[in-house]
């Protein structure tokens, strides 16, 4: 960019939110030139960017919840060849110094973006990638509603007269739902009838419920092994695991600079707390907990079946470590081998 692109450049910020955004236009030395208010449809978007132009060229704006609330004005700037910077919200200190208003934000993400500060790429949103995290979305709230299922089912079985528990009551959960969803009576009394036709519903909803996840978790076996083929094929990545740490990625994963990138966008890093003479690392508590998680699940599964994996763990045993330090440790190596 020349000098006189330089001096009519403008930064964008938006401060986003469900009807409307808030945007604030800064000129290149961080005046403020204007502020709007628009709804958060197409017709919105277009009067933002038309009204933006206005004050000079637009190539950089940055938004805050480019997945959520500033995800079709995301890709709206995109199209137009506007270099889209994902902002976070400003830090409770700025807010006691400056109070918050919506003006106030969306003029903090444009400084963020014009300082250099705001440096992530938001996801595309556009592909394979996406489409694993909206079934993930689903099958998570499945699971949740399952296992609710389950257990107000047993707790009325747990209330429930002891002629009918001993009856109905079984340890393994498909027996016990297998028997409630045949179940027609319990007896002629208002208590016994709605009993009855309760727990029956409730077993009907857990086979409905585990009939959604057996065609969720098919959706997302072909999913991840269409998009991740190498990445399935090591050793303890299951579908979930896999759509959780595509997830991170993204559509866009050249997003991520590098490998240790990734590391720190999943909380594996250790981080330097040192002080004085002292001098250590203390574990990530930042970073996507999901990916963390996955990470965790992975490295527990190869620790307890995979060869080289056991055999790490006595080596690392006998240098004096602790299983969770072990566990760490494989956490923040595990991408040596799971190259997404």
């Amino acid at each position: 960019m020349d000098s006189q692109a330089e001096l009519n450049e403008v930064i964008l910020g938006v401060d986003t939110h469900l009807d409307a955004h808030v945007r604030v236009v800064l000129n290149h030395v961080g005046k403020v030139l204007g502020t709007l208010v628009t709804p958060t449809n197409q017709a919105g978007h277009i009067t933002l960017l038309n009204w933006a132009r206005a004050f000079g060229n637009v190539q950089r704006a940055g938004v805050e919840e480019t997945g959520t609330y500033g995800a079709g004005l995301t890709r709206v700037l995109r199209k137009q060849g506007i270099e889209v910077w994902e902002v976070n919200r400003p830090d409770r200190s700025t807010r006691r110094l400056q109070g918050k208003s919506d003006p106030t934000d969306a003029e903090s993400a444009a400084r963020a973006v014009l300082s250099g500060q705001a440096n992530a790429i938001p996801k595309s949103q556009s592909g394979v990638v996406e489409a694993t995290r909206i079934v993930s979305v689903a099958r998570r709230s499945a699971v949740k509603a399952r296992t609710q299922t389950i257990n107000q089912l047993r707790s009325l079985l747990v209330s429930a007269p002891d002629t009918i528990r001993e009856k109905r009551w079984k340890t393994k959960t498909e027996q016990c739902i297998q028997g409630c969803a045949r179940l027609r009576t319990l007896g002629g009394t208002p208590l016994l009838q709605t009993l009855a036709g309760t727990l029956r519903l409730l077993a009907k909803r857990w086979l409905h419920l585990s009939s959604e996840l057996k065609e969720l978790d098919a959706t997302l076996e072909q999913l991840t092994v269409q998009t991740a083929k190498r990445l399935r094929s090591q050793f303890g990545v299951g579908p979930q695991t896999a759509a959780t740490l595509l997830s991170v990625a993204g559509d866009n994963p050249e997003r991520l600079r590098n490998e240790s990138a990734l590391v720190a966008l999943c909380g594996a890093n250790p981080l330097p707390a040192s002080s004085g003479k002292t001098v250590r690392h203390r574990l990530n508590r930042g970073g996507n907990r999901a990916a963390n998680n996955a990470l965790w699940t992975i490295a527990m599964v190869r620790m307890r079946s995979e060869p080289r994996t056991r055999a790490y763990v006595t080596r690392r045993t006998s240098e004096g470590l602790s299983a969770k330090e072990i566990h760490r440790c494989l956490n923040a190596t595990l991408f040596e081998s799971c190259i997404l």
